[in-house]
């Protein structure tokens, strides 16, 4: 019987253009969909004449693998995973290896991991970015989950994944347990806000300074050769100028209601475990739910017209342009320090430059700054937050200015910048030495009896005031309600 290097299930269009990737790398690949057709379809379509080997159950599947079986599933999260996987396992034996690639949620990662390793089958929970392109040419690639699968993988994933200049493979592994997913979650996380702020940029260019889409076009096209450049620019001044059959410019055409698939979600939901603020993140994704409620947005814009033209703040294409930046600074200072935090919870000793670097190619994020991430953790890897670095101090420095005015200016004019916006008073909270948050504490202590820590005092050490004179000394530490 003809044997394959790697098996693969699930031939949606990730499936099938990861397929074809790691055939074109010399790997003969067994192919598995539950809907057979599929597979006979791919055979006798793209995949034909290649080194394919087509399958149509599970035992059969498993039986073409060579040993140790290696097995990629790229199929839908959740349940469908756990369901694959009890299929398959009875078929395996100990030191076979599954390789997760889909979106999964990586407590489930970290769950399957650890059943899987008790009956002697590695588990490796794998972030796969790059979309249809990239996982046909080259993705970027995030391995996390069981440690002894690695060197039985790395050759394979190396070999497919994207390549910076230098021929540096941006697949490198991430750590134990859900670490692959989870940094490909907070990658996405990323993704919706650099998507968000593109958009308010566009907002600005379109409402306030009142652009075409071909001066659109001719400004995203430019900050693309600047250090703006980015994946996402790239494709936005593509769209600016794109026409459809009928010779109309197609985004003009596009219903402004943005969908979203949960991965912003579980971003903000990490965040809040953690307890790290992810604040630009979480208004990228509270955008996209604000957009869903068209018939809302299409009654309330009747009901609160502008009733004066406002005045012109002097905001200017350069201006927004570095907004954008300084924002864009603030959305991966936030996404690595919820990566820092998660990773001294679950002990996953990440390396932030090196995820850094392999995002530098084959994903949706790609920009030229990630190259400066990676150097700034190489040269202080206990950096405890990127804006701390001298580079991107010295960015928010020189942005500063424009930032603020544009901020204004959104806010004057009722353009809604909620990512730009929540980037500046999270740029400004963390600066800011004496806040607020006293008063809070005395609230919370004077209804609550939730103790306050004094300026006088060594940390942790907590005091309760009877605010009324009628509270008594009871408080929220010392009783159960």
């Amino acid at each position: 019987m003809k044997t394959s290097d790697i098996g693969l299930v699930g031939l949606a269009v990730m499936g099938e253009n990861l397929a074809l990737n790691i055939e074109s790398h010399g790997y003969t690949v067994s192919l598995y969909n539950r809907h057979g057709e599929v597979v006979t379809r791919f055979v006798e379509g793209r995949g034909k004449g290649k080194n394919f080997i087509p399958t149509y159950s599970i035992p059969e599947f498993v039986a073409t693998i060579s040993r140790p079986r290696k097995i990629i599933l790229m199929i839908k999260a959740g349940a469908p995973v756990d369901e694959m996987i009890d299929k398959l396992v009875p078929y395996l034996s100990p030191g076979d290896i599954i390789i997760d690639g889909g979106n999964s949620d990586f407590h489930d990662t970290e769950r399957r991991m650890y059943e899987l390793e008790s009956r002697g089958i590695w588990f490796v929970g794998t972030g796969i970015s790059g979309g249809e392109e990239g996982a046909l040419h080259g993705p970027s690639i995030m391995p996390g989950g069981s440690v002894k699968a690695w060197p039985e993988i790395k050759g394979i994933l190396q070999d497919i994944a994207a390549k910076l200049e230098d021929g540096t493979p941006c697949c490198q592994w991430i750590g134990k347990g859900g670490a692959g997913h989870f940094v490909k979650m907070v990658h996405n996380g990323i993704e919706y806000g650099d998507m968000q702020l593109i958009a308010e940029a566009y907002a600005l260019l379109k409402e306030r300074l009142h652009l075409d889409n071909e001066q659109l076009h001719a400004v995203f096209d430019e900050w693309n050769k600047g250090e703006l450049k980015s994946y996402l620019i790239e494709i936005t001044a593509d769209i600016m100028n794109f026409k459809d059959n009928r010779n109309n410019y197609l985004l003009d055409e596009i219903l402004d209601v943005a969908g979203q698939k949960g991965t912003g979600k579980w971003s903000i939901m990490a965040a809040l475990d953690e307890n790290d603020p992810l604040t630009l993140i979480t208004e990228a994704v509270y955008a996209r739910m604000l957009s869903g409620l068209l018939e809302e947005r299409e009654k309330a814009s009747c009901m609160f017209l502008n009733e004066k033209e406002f005045a012109d703040t002097g905001i200017d294409i350069e201006s927004i342009g570095n907004a954008l930046y300084a924002a864009k600074l603030v959305s991966y200072t936030q996404g690595f320090s919820l990566m820092r935090r998660a990773s001294e919870h679950y002990q996953w000793h990440l390396d932030y430059g090196t995820i850094a670097q392999i995002w530098r190619k084959g994903c949706i994020i790609r920009s030229v700054f990630l190259g400066k991430i990676t150097e700034a953790y190489t040269n202080e890897p206990g950096l405890e937050n990127l804006l701390f670095n001298s580079f991107f101090r010295n960015k928010i420095l020189s942005s500063l200015s424009a930032w603020r005015n544009v901020v204004a200016d959104g806010v004057l004019s009722g353009v809604a910048l909620p990512c730009m916006s929540s980037a500046l008073s999270y740029f400004d909270g963390l600066r800011t030495l004496k806040s607020p948050a006293n008063l809070i504490q005395a609230q919370r202590d004077y209804f609550g009896a939730h103790l306050y820590e004094r300026i006088d005092k060594p940390r942790n050490e907590f005091f309760h005031t009877d605010w009324t004179g009628e509270g008594g000394n009871t408080t929220s530490r010392n009783y159960n309600a």
